[in-house]
């Protein structure tokens, strides 16, 4: 079966501002290489936008009926505002649409792999969600994607376990933050640490659901490799859940300079190839990734595109 990619112009037109790290030209950049003749076989959807029942799945209600209200929409006549929402998170006229649809883009996702219209699915899209907790929007983020996705997996489809792995170079606190009180969703994470924002120690276990392998400053491949082997992946196959997705941020790329960590795209197709081994054993290789960090541009286009390929060659064996 076929990988599936979904995608939206809106999620480009998100700008929180000239010089600010989270740019349209980071999507730009990862689908200017999906048009190469090798990801053709890539089936190409619009992502939809998420309803507010959806986004009610991870967030409170008045928390995102209030963002929704917090966010501008576009004036005629007049030029595009910014709204900061925090000190890095800042909201323009085009965000809305691009944050309904990140977030859609995941539930459709689920949705197009549950009737076995794909193998897999991968995200792209923009603004990212990993940080964003139950009533706090930060770090870039305003709705958390892929906890809505896997509070979506469960309520729609009735799942008894869903994973989310995470290896963005930054913890998804937010995600933690959404289900370290729930045993039926377990989260993985190798990330930096400490860095921003300060959590994803490794005593930070949750009920037990929790499995947080933070890497040292400099920390490289093996370390990378090492914590995956040996604290990620084990979890995961024992949690055996019903569903996986990953929270794929390209941020701890040695080339990257939001962080210092020295991953290289080896490192991601690796694991990629490692949380799909897992997938194809315990839930008929039903995966959904969605994009995170990543900030230097032809590394995040070149990782990026070394995952969906190996996204797409578990597609092409299922």
């Amino acid at each position: 079966m076929a990988t599936l990619l979904f995608t939206h112009s809106a999620c480009l037109a998100h700008e929180p501002g000239p010089h600010h790290p989270e740019s349209p030209a980071r999507l730009q950049a990862i689908l200017t290489r999906l048009e190469a003749p090798e990801f053709a076989p890539l089936v190409r959807r619009d992502a939809p936008l998420a309803t507010v029942d959806q986004l009610a799945l991870a967030h409170p209600r008045d928390y995102v009926d209030g963002m929704l209200a917090a966010m501008p929409d576009p004036v005629d006549g007049q030029p595009p505002r910014t709204l900061p929402i925090d000190t890095d998170t800042i909201a323009s006229p085009g965000t809305k649409q691009a944050a309904l649809r990140a977030a859609g883009a995941v539930c459709a996702a689920v949705d197009a792999v549950m009737a076995g219209e794909g193998a897999n699915a991968f995200c792209a899209t923009r603004p990212p969600g990993h940080h964003a907790e139950p009533r706090q929007p930060m770090g870039f983020c305003f709705f958390n994607n892929v906890a809505v996705g896997a509070a979506y997996a469960r309520a729609q489809y009735g799942l008894r376990r869903v994973a989310v792995i995470d290896f963005d170079v930054h913890h998804g606190n937010g995600t933690q933050a959404i289900f370290d009180a729930d045993p039926s969703v377990f989260f993985g994470s190798t990330h930096q640490f400490p860095l921003y924002p300060g959590t994803g120690a490794r005593n930070e276990r949750g009920v037990g659901n929790i499995v947080n392998a933070p890497l040292a400053p400099g920390a490289g491949s093996s370390d990378f490799r090492h914590a995956f082997s040996e604290h990620i992946l084990p979890a995961l196959s024992e949690f055996s859940p019903d569903f996986i997705f990953i929270s794929a941020g390209f941020d701890a790329h040695a080339h990257d300079p939001m962080a210092s960590l020295g991953l290289f795209e080896p490192d991601y197709q690796w694991v990629t190839r490692e949380i799909l081994r897992i997938a194809a054993y315990v839930c008929d290789g039903r995966v959904v990734s969605t994009l995170e960090g990543g900030y230097d541009l032809e590394s995040l286009a070149e990782s990026t595109a070394v995952h969906v390929a190996a996204l797409m060659a578990a597609g092409e064996v299922s």
